[in-house]
């Protein structure tokens, strides 16, 4: 993976930084993981989040 330098909201950046440490990832995971669910809950609008982000999880096993 490469590295990148993005600009991100203080407080997104504070939020993903607990709920990673809640959920045993990095700050830079987190923030990542939310951005797949994210993209794949828009491109397909007819499934439910939870179950985009239980996919997602299940892949990265």
């Amino acid at each position: 993976m490469q590295n990148f330098s993005v600009q991100i909201d203080e407080n997104l950046f504070n939020s993903a930084a607990a709920e990673g440490k809640a959920n045993f990832r990095s700050t830079d995971n987190q923030i990542n993981f939310w951005a797949k669910v994210g993209k794949n809950a828009l491109e397909n609008p007819d499934l439910p989040v939870d179950f985009i982000a239980k996919i997602i999880i299940a892949k990265n096993i």
